[in-house]
């Protein structure tokens, strides 16, 4: 089965399953979402969602957040994991947005990833759910699943999102990238989809 076909069985699938996903990470603007898409490195959504509301209620902007001490923030985030890394560079990169962006979140990918704890992803993330530009952020679960169903053989990251935005429409992206996600928790885990999945049926993965 080529790969198109493969892309267009998955996207009808998903769109069944999914066909309106909102963000896993509650946010309420650009900063909120930037802030939780910083904690969930090494964590999951879930817990990222148990911890925030409190966070937010001390710090819901970056001139709230760079008023910290990062022992501060770390005390609202110590389920998170590497929770004095994080602390540091959500202080960091709040004063940085003070410096740099007049309290404003940036949106392009170059300002992004020069924000301390700033990867592609994480910046591919804002990108998408906070001011809608076309973006691809492939994490464990995307990763996982492009290769599970042979629409990228790409061993890295980055080679596994140039696959994916050729298999599938620009205009679909941020949509997709949401709906990987919540595939990969609910239907087909790490530890294989038993019984299989309709993805994995129709494409006859094993």
């Amino acid at each position: 089965m080529l790969r198109k076909q493969r892309a267009s069985i998955v996207l009808e699938e998903l769109e069944r399953a999914y066909p309106a996903p909102g963000c896993p990470l509650h946010h309420t603007d650009p900063f909120t979402l930037l802030v939780a898409v910083m904690l969930s490195a090494q964590c999951t959504d879930a817990r990222v969602n148990k911890v925030t509301p409190e966070l937010f209620a001390a710090a819901p902007t970056p001139q709230a957040m760079a008023a910290m001490e990062w022992q501060q923030v770390r005390e609202f985030i110590a389920t998170c994991g590497l929770t004095q890394t994080k602390a540091k560079r959500l202080v960091e990169t709040s004063k940085l947005l003070l410096e740099r962006h007049n309290g404003q979140v940036p949106s392009t990918f170059e300002e992004l990833e020069a924000l301390p704890g700033v990867g592609h992803k994480t910046a591919s993330v804002v990108m998408a759910q906070a001011f809608g530009m076309p973006a691809f952020p492939v994490d464990t679960h995307i990763f996982r699943l492009a290769r599970r169903w042979n629409l990228s053989r790409g061993k890295t990251v980055e080679a596994v999102e140039a696959d994916l935005k050729k298999c599938f429409p620009k205009h679909l992206w941020n949509k997709l990238h949401v709906q990987f996600v919540l595939w990969g928790r609910e239907h087909c885990p790490a530890r294989g989809c038993k019984p299989l999945c309709p993805v994995c049926a129709r494409l006859a993965v094993t």
